[in-house]
C-alpha cells in the first residue's frame, strides 16, 4: 500500500487583518469578513519566496518520515509564485534536503492544484515501483493586486508530503482527477497579477470541479460522507470550502480541523495540502480522509487517506500547523506593501 510517510508545513508568522487592509480602501471590513470567512492572512518577509517555503515544508517532512534524503527519488513542488521565470525551484530543494544527484526533479503549474498534481505524480512513481520515496510540495507567495479583492486572501504557505510504500503513517486508498478547461483565473506571462472571469469563478468552476472530484472519488471508493472522519476542500476563502462541504453532505466538525483559511488566507497550491496535513495533526489512526484540491483553469484531485498507528509517534517530531498559526506578529499596510515589495523603483 503506498501512503504518506512523512508530511511537513510552513507558514510565516507575518500576518495582516483583514481590517488593516479594509481601512486603507475604505471598505467595510466586518462585511469582508463575514463576506469571505477570512480574518488575517500570512505574509512572506523580504527574504522569503517559493523555493524557501518549500524548503522549510521538506525539512519538516523529513523530520517525521525518519528516511535517508538520499533515497528520495523524485522531488516536485507545485507553485503559482516560482522566484525564477527560467530556473527549476525543484532542483534547489532537491539539493538543500540532501537528495541529489540521482533524483528526478520538476516543477508543476496548474494553478491551486499544482502542490496536488506533484503529490499525484509521487504516489504513481512509488506504486509503480520506480522510486522508493517521492516528494510532493505545494507552495506559494501569492499576487493579490492592490484594491482587489484577492488582495484580502493571498497568502504565503503550504505543505510538503514524503510519499513511499514502506511503515507509512497513512495510506493513500484511491485517487480521483475531474478536469475541463474553465478559463476563470489566469495570469499571462509577463504580468504580475492574477485576473478573473468574475462570474466563472464559483459555479462552472470551483464547484463544478471540486463536487464533481469529491463524488467521483467516493462512487469510485463505495464510500458515502458518513464514511470520513475529516474532509477538506480548497479554500480560495473560508466560504466556498464550506458551501461545497455542505451541499456535498458534509459537517462541519469533519470539516473544522482542516479549515485553516480563515487565519491562514489563500496559499494557492499549498492550500489543500496546508489543510491535510492541519488534519493529520489532530488525526487518529483508523481515521479516513477525503481531500479535494482545485485549481483554476479548471481541475481538482482527491484522495481518500486512512491514518496509520504510525503518526502518533512522529507527530510533535515537526511543528504542528496550529503551532505555527499562534506564532504570529501583526504588521501594518505599510510594512505589507514593503514586504510584497508593492512598490516598485
Amino acid at each position: 500500500m503506498v501512503g504518506i510517510v512523512g508530511y511537513g508545513a510552513y507558514i510565516p508568522k507575518y500576518r495582516i487583518k483583514v481590517e488593516e487592509i479594509a481601512k486603507i480602501w475604505g471598505e467595510d471590513a466586518e462585511a469582508l469578513k463575514e463576506g469571505l470567512l477570512l480574518e488575517e492572512k500570512t505574509v512572506p518577509y523580504l527574504d522569503q519566496d517559493s523555493v524557501t517555503i518549500g524548503v522549510e515544508e521538506a525539512q519538516n517532512a523529513l523530520k517525521r518520515a525518519l528516511v535517508n534524503p538520499e533515497e528520495i527519488g523524485a522531488v516536485y513542488i507545485g507553485s503559482e509564485s516560482p522566484p525564477y521565470a527560467v530556473k527549476p525551484s525543484s532542483s534547489i530543494i532537491a539539493e538543500v534536503i540532501g537528495a541529489i544527484p540521482e533524483v528526478h526533479t520538476a516543477d508543476y503549474e496548474f494553478a491551486c492544484k499544482a502542490g496536488s498534481e506533484a503529490v499525484f505524480v509521487c504516489y504513481g512513481l512509488v506504486k509503480a515501483g520506480l522510486i522508493k520515496y517521492g516528494l510532493g510540495i505545494g507552495a506559494d507567495t501569492s499576487q493579490g493586486a492592490p484594491h482587489e479583492p484577492l488582495e484580502y486572501s493571498a497568502a504565503a504557505g503550504g505543505a510538503a508530503f514524503i510519499i513511499g510504500s514502506e511503515d507509512t503513517l497513512a495510506d493513500i486508498l484511491e485517487t480521483y482527477s475531474y478536469t475541463t478547461d474553465t478559463p476563470d483565473f489566469w495570469r499571462r506571462d509577463g504580468e504580475f497579477y492574477p485576473r478573473h472571469g468574475g462570474r466563472f469563478t464559483g459555479e462552472p468552476a470551483y464547484f463544478k470541479h471540486v463536487l464533481g472530484s469529491a463524488k467521483g472519488i467516493m462512487k469510485k471508493a463505495g464510500l458515502k460522507p458518513t464514511d470520513f472522519t475529516y474532509a477538506i476542500f480548497h479554500q480560495p476563502n473560508g466560504k466556498f470550502p464550506l458551501r461545497a462541504g455542505k451541499i456535498l453532505g458534509f459537517t462541519m466538525d469533519q470539516m473544522r480541523p482542516g479549515l485553516v483559511a480563515p487565519k491562514v488566507g489563500n496559499t494557492y497550491s499549498g492550500c489543500s495540502l496546508l489543510g491535510l496535513a492541519a488534519t493529520l495533526d489532530v488525526a487518529h489512526s483508523g481515521d479516513l480522509i477525503l481531500i479535494t484540491s482545485f485549481g483554476s483553469g479548471a481541475g481538482s484531485d482527491s484522495f481518500i487517506i486512512k491514518v496509520k498507528e504510525k503518526i502518533e509517534k512522529v507527530r510533535h517530531l515537526a511543528p504542528t500547523v496550529k503551532e505555527m498559526l499562534e506564532d504570529k506578529i501583526y504588521i501594518d499596510y505599510g510594512t505589507y506593501v514593503r514586504y510584497r515589495r508593492m512598490i516598485k523603483e
